[in-house]
């Protein structure tokens, strides 16, 4: 009887959805108040990415040469990538520390759903990377930058940039949780992103890099993403391919990093 009884008094799934739902945006806002309250997030997330955007452009923009477009118009997206990919040492190191401080623990302590702890980071570094990105776009109109494809390519691209930022993010929050360390993370984070933005069609032609390098940056996930990005703020590149190869790439980052990630998170709290 009493068992029956338990069975009656449980929350349906929608219940339980909405209250995971709930759970999800408390996280979310708390983790976006961190953000805007402590000055080096907003450097990195940020500025940093402004100082790119006048570097490249007024720097090096000038030796630079760009087939069929001027520098600025090739930079831009390459950037807006960049910035994305950078958006993910956020997330690892905030997770890194908050499993060093105790707080994940204390998070899973609470009746709440234990989901939002991961869901609700990526919930807020979804929305500062899109923040950020929306700032990158006015700084690069302001020096020249244009979309030339029309409005709705042009959302389709910032979307593309975000869901890139996303995909990251899931390596991040794994790398984040496996490691638990901030300047290991950090360190971590450096060696294989930093490579993977730079060897890329982000700043320059692949074309101007050597042959064993362009077989490296020819065929990885940046590359497609930002050729897709730039076709689409500019209109004057095929499209589809970049497009469908970026698709592989980001699914296939979903399908292995999200249940790492929930593997890392099960087993650091």
């Amino acid at each position: 009887m009493t068992a029956v009884a338990v069975l009656e008094a449980a929350p349906s799934l929608s219940t339980q959805a909405r209250w995971a739902t709930i759970d999800t945006l408390t996280i979310a806002r708390r983790n976006l108040i961190v953000w805007y309250r402590v000055p080096a997030y907003i450097f990195f997330s940020v500025v940093q990415p402004v100082i790119f955007v006048l570097l490249f452009r007024f720097v090096f923009g000038g030796a630079i040469p760009v087939k069929g477009t001027t520098y600025v118009q090739y930079l831009l997206p390459g950037i807006i990538g960049q910035t994305a990919a950078f958006a993910s040492f956020g997330t690892a190191i905030a997770l890194a520390q908050e499993l060093q401080k105790g707080v994940i623990d204390r998070l899973r302590s609470m009746p709440m759903a234990r989901s939002a702890v991961l869901t609700g980071r990526l919930v807020a570094d979804t929305v500062r990377m899109l923040i950020t990105i929306l700032i990158i776009v006015a700084v690069g109109y302001a020096v020249g930058f244009r979309f030339t494809n029309g409005v709705l390519p042009a959302l389709w691209m910032i979307l593309l940039a975000t869901v890139f930022g996303i995909a990251i993010c899931c390596i991040a929050a794994f790398t984040g949780l496996a490691i638990g360390d901030e300047e290991s993370v950090q360190s971590f984070g450096l060696v294989w992103l930093f490579p993977l933005t730079f060897v890329s069609s982000a700043f320059v032609p692949i074309s101007t890099m050597p042959g064993w390098l362009q077989a490296f940056a020819n065929n990885q996930p940046v590359t497609h993403v930002i050729n897709a990005m730039r076709a689409l703020a500019l209109g004057h590149l095929p499209v589809q391919a970049n497009m469908l190869k970026s698709i592989a790439w980001l699914a296939g980052i979903f399908i292995v990093f999200i249940p790492l990630s929930v593997r890392a998170y099960k087993r650091a709290a």
